[in-house]
Protein backbone atom coordinates (compact mmCIF):
# COMPACT_ATOMS: atom_id res chain seq x y z
CA UNK A 1 0.00 0.00 0.00
CA UNK A 2 1.64 3.41 -1.15
CA UNK A 3 1.85 5.54 2.18
CA UNK A 4 0.18 8.78 0.71
CA UNK A 5 -0.32 11.12 3.36
CA UNK A 6 -4.04 11.23 5.23
CA UNK A 7 -5.09 12.88 8.13
CA UNK A 8 -6.79 11.93 10.71
CA UNK A 9 -9.36 13.77 12.84
CA UNK A 10 -9.78 12.83 16.40
CA UNK A 11 -13.85 13.66 17.63
CA UNK A 12 -13.03 13.79 21.26
CA UNK A 13 -11.79 15.98 24.01
CA UNK A 14 -9.66 13.39 25.88
CA UNK A 15 -6.22 15.14 26.63
CA UNK A 16 -5.04 11.17 27.05
CA UNK A 17 -6.15 9.92 23.60
CA UNK A 18 -4.72 13.12 22.10
CA UNK A 19 -1.21 12.09 23.68
CA UNK A 20 -1.59 8.23 23.31
CA UNK A 21 -1.88 8.97 19.23
CA UNK A 22 1.06 11.72 19.86
CA UNK A 23 2.99 8.99 21.38
CA UNK A 24 2.30 6.55 18.63
CA UNK A 25 4.04 8.66 15.98
CA UNK A 26 0.24 10.43 14.47
CA UNK A 27 -0.40 13.87 14.05
CA UNK A 28 -4.56 14.51 14.48
CA UNK A 29 -6.89 17.17 14.34
CA UNK A 30 -9.21 17.26 17.30
CA UNK A 31 -12.61 18.50 16.43
CA UNK A 32 -15.03 18.02 19.35
CA UNK A 33 -18.30 16.76 18.92
CA UNK A 34 -21.43 18.34 20.35
CA UNK A 35 -22.99 15.09 21.12
CA UNK A 36 -25.36 15.42 24.00
CA UNK A 37 -24.33 11.35 25.32
CA UNK A 38 -27.39 10.60 27.57
CA UNK A 39 -29.72 11.64 24.34
CA UNK A 40 -27.94 9.73 22.26
CA UNK A 41 -28.46 6.42 24.44
CA UNK A 42 -32.16 7.08 25.54
CA UNK A 43 -32.95 7.81 21.79
CA UNK A 44 -31.52 4.38 20.92
CA UNK A 45 -32.07 2.20 24.01
CA UNK A 46 -35.66 3.50 22.88
CA UNK A 47 -35.42 1.68 19.76
CA UNK A 48 -34.00 -1.42 20.55
CA UNK A 49 -33.99 -1.89 24.29
CA UNK A 50 -31.24 -1.96 26.92
CA UNK A 51 -27.30 -2.04 25.69
CA UNK A 52 -24.90 -3.96 26.36
CA UNK A 53 -22.03 -2.03 27.75
CA UNK A 54 -19.48 -2.61 25.00
CA UNK A 55 -22.55 -1.41 22.44
CA UNK A 56 -23.25 1.82 24.28
CA UNK A 57 -19.17 2.99 23.84
CA UNK A 58 -19.36 1.79 20.21
CA UNK A 59 -22.61 4.02 19.70
CA UNK A 60 -21.49 6.99 21.22
CA UNK A 61 -17.95 6.38 19.34
CA UNK A 62 -20.36 6.15 16.36
CA UNK A 63 -22.57 9.09 17.29
CA UNK A 64 -19.46 11.52 17.55
CA UNK A 65 -18.05 10.26 14.78
CA UNK A 66 -20.66 10.95 12.97
CA UNK A 67 -21.50 14.39 14.49
CA UNK A 68 -18.19 15.68 13.19
CA UNK A 69 -18.25 14.32 9.76
CA UNK A 70 -21.67 15.93 9.44
CA UNK A 71 -19.45 19.26 10.75
CA UNK A 72 -16.85 19.24 8.87
CA UNK A 73 -18.55 18.05 5.04
CA UNK A 74 -16.19 21.58 3.61
CA UNK A 75 -13.38 20.07 5.30
CA UNK A 76 -10.24 19.17 3.98
CA UNK A 77 -10.41 15.01 3.01
CA UNK A 78 -9.46 13.22 6.04
CA UNK A 79 -10.13 9.99 8.16
CA UNK A 80 -12.40 10.61 11.15
CA UNK A 81 -11.93 8.62 14.38
CA UNK A 82 -14.93 8.51 17.26
CA UNK A 83 -13.66 6.88 20.90
CA UNK A 84 -15.92 6.47 23.79
CA UNK A 85 -15.08 4.43 27.04
CA UNK A 86 -17.15 2.97 29.12
CA UNK A 87 -16.60 1.13 32.84
CA UNK A 88 -18.16 -2.35 32.75
CA UNK A 89 -18.55 -3.19 36.42
CA UNK A 90 -21.01 -6.13 37.56
CA UNK A 91 -22.64 -5.60 34.17
CA UNK A 92 -23.25 -2.37 35.04
CA UNK A 93 -22.13 0.98 32.79
CA UNK A 94 -20.09 3.68 34.56
CA UNK A 95 -18.87 6.44 32.70
CA UNK A 96 -17.65 9.62 34.25
CA UNK A 97 -19.09 10.29 37.80
CA UNK A 98 -21.10 13.31 37.96
CA UNK A 99 -19.55 14.17 41.32
CA UNK A 100 -17.03 13.55 44.01
CA UNK A 101 -19.71 11.80 45.93
CA UNK A 102 -20.21 9.86 43.05
CA UNK A 103 -16.80 9.26 42.96
CA UNK A 104 -16.01 8.26 46.05
CA UNK A 105 -19.09 6.14 46.19
CA UNK A 106 -17.79 4.02 42.94
CA UNK A 107 -14.30 3.46 44.29
CA UNK A 108 -15.58 1.52 47.52
CA UNK A 109 -17.37 -0.87 44.89
CA UNK A 110 -14.17 -0.89 42.59
CA UNK A 111 -11.91 -1.60 45.03
CA UNK A 112 -9.81 -5.17 45.15
CA UNK A 113 -12.24 -6.14 42.59
CA UNK A 114 -11.98 -5.89 38.80
CA UNK A 115 -14.15 -4.56 35.84
CA UNK A 116 -13.85 -4.65 32.19
CA UNK A 117 -12.85 -1.32 30.54
CA UNK A 118 -15.04 -0.97 27.24
CA UNK A 119 -13.77 1.70 24.53
CA UNK A 120 -15.98 1.76 21.20
CA UNK A 121 -14.14 3.14 17.91
CA UNK A 122 -15.77 4.42 15.00
CA UNK A 123 -13.37 5.17 12.06
CA UNK A 124 -15.29 7.72 8.62
CA UNK A 125 -13.39 7.70 5.40
CA UNK A 126 -14.22 11.50 4.23
CA UNK A 127 -12.12 11.40 1.66
CA UNK A 128 -12.99 12.72 -1.57
CA UNK A 129 -13.24 9.60 -4.23
CA UNK A 130 -10.52 11.12 -6.18
CA UNK A 131 -8.34 11.02 -3.24
CA UNK A 132 -8.89 7.74 -2.87
CA UNK A 133 -11.76 7.82 -0.51
CA UNK A 134 -14.53 5.01 -0.42
CA UNK A 135 -16.86 6.52 1.97
CA UNK A 136 -16.67 3.38 4.30
CA UNK A 137 -17.98 2.63 7.98
CA UNK A 138 -15.93 0.56 10.62
CA UNK A 139 -16.21 -0.01 14.24
CA UNK A 140 -15.96 -2.13 16.50
CA UNK A 141 -14.97 -1.89 20.46
CA UNK A 142 -11.52 -3.36 22.35
CA UNK A 143 -12.59 -5.05 26.13
CA UNK A 144 -9.76 -4.88 28.45
CA UNK A 145 -9.73 -6.69 32.27
CA UNK A 146 -8.48 -4.28 34.87
CA UNK A 147 -7.92 -4.78 38.46
CA UNK A 148 -8.48 -2.32 40.55
CA UNK A 149 -5.93 -1.95 44.60
CA UNK A 150 -7.86 -2.39 47.27
CA UNK A 151 -7.61 1.19 48.46
CA UNK A 152 -8.16 2.37 52.09
CA UNK A 153 -10.69 4.87 52.29
CA UNK A 154 -8.32 7.36 53.10
CA UNK A 155 -6.76 6.93 49.99
CA UNK A 156 -9.77 6.92 47.92
CA UNK A 157 -10.94 10.43 49.41
CA UNK A 158 -7.20 11.81 48.72
CA UNK A 159 -7.48 10.61 45.17
CA UNK A 160 -10.85 12.01 44.38
CA UNK A 161 -10.12 14.98 45.64
CA UNK A 162 -7.80 15.57 43.11
CA UNK A 163 -10.25 15.93 40.84
CA UNK A 164 -9.16 13.38 38.09
CA UNK A 165 -11.84 10.62 38.68
CA UNK A 166 -14.30 13.23 37.80
CA UNK A 167 -13.43 13.94 34.13
CA UNK A 168 -12.76 9.84 33.21
CA UNK A 169 -14.76 6.94 32.23
CA UNK A 170 -14.89 4.56 35.20
CA UNK A 171 -13.68 7.37 37.86
CA UNK A 172 -9.46 5.77 37.74
CA UNK A 173 -6.37 6.12 34.83
CA UNK A 174 -3.96 4.17 34.03
CA UNK A 175 -1.04 6.87 32.65
CA UNK A 176 -2.27 9.45 35.29
CA UNK A 177 -2.28 10.23 38.93
CA UNK A 178 -4.91 6.32 39.13
CA UNK A 179 -2.10 4.41 37.75
CA UNK A 180 -0.90 3.37 41.47
CA UNK A 181 -4.37 1.95 42.14
CA UNK A 182 -4.50 -0.10 39.33
CA UNK A 183 -2.75 -3.72 40.27
CA UNK A 184 -2.74 -4.99 36.45
CA UNK A 185 -4.49 -5.06 33.77
CA UNK A 186 -5.41 -8.36 31.04
CA UNK A 187 -5.52 -6.50 27.49
CA UNK A 188 -4.26 -3.55 25.64
CA UNK A 189 -3.41 -1.27 28.04
CA UNK A 190 -3.69 1.71 25.35
CA UNK A 191 -7.37 0.10 25.20
CA UNK A 192 -7.77 1.75 29.14
CA UNK A 193 -6.02 5.16 28.42
CA UNK A 194 -8.78 5.64 25.94
CA UNK A 195 -7.89 4.64 21.93
CA UNK A 196 -6.44 1.04 21.29
CA UNK A 197 -3.84 1.59 18.88
CA UNK A 198 -4.09 -2.25 17.70
CA UNK A 199 -7.33 -1.70 17.13
CA UNK A 200 -6.96 1.91 15.16
CA UNK A 201 -4.59 -0.38 13.03
CA UNK A 202 -7.07 -3.20 12.17
CA UNK A 203 -9.66 -0.44 11.27
CA UNK A 204 -7.21 1.30 9.20
CA UNK A 205 -5.96 -1.16 7.07
CA UNK A 206 -10.24 -2.57 6.76
CA UNK A 207 -10.33 1.11 4.88
CA UNK A 208 -7.59 0.01 2.68
CA UNK A 209 -4.50 1.67 4.25
CA UNK A 210 -1.72 1.49 6.21
CA UNK A 211 -1.09 2.53 9.39
CA UNK A 212 1.72 4.88 7.64
CA UNK A 213 -0.68 6.07 5.90
CA UNK A 214 -1.59 8.01 8.49
CA UNK A 215 -0.22 12.11 9.04
CA UNK A 216 3.21 12.17 11.03
CA UNK A 217 4.43 13.98 13.92
CA UNK A 218 7.36 16.07 12.69
CA UNK A 219 10.44 14.20 14.28
CA UNK A 220 12.08 16.15 17.56
CA UNK A 221 15.56 17.55 17.76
Amino acid sequence: MPHRRVDLVLASASPARLATLRGAGLDPLVQVSDVDEQDALAAAERLHGPLAPADVALLLARAKAEAVYAFRSREPASLILGCDSVLDLDGEIHGKPGDPAEAIARWHRMRGRSGILHTGHWLIDARDPDAGGTAGLVGATASTLVHFADLDDDEIAAYVATGEPLHVAGAFTLDGLGGPFVAGIEGDPSNVIGVSLPLLRDLVRDLGLSWFNLTRRPPTR
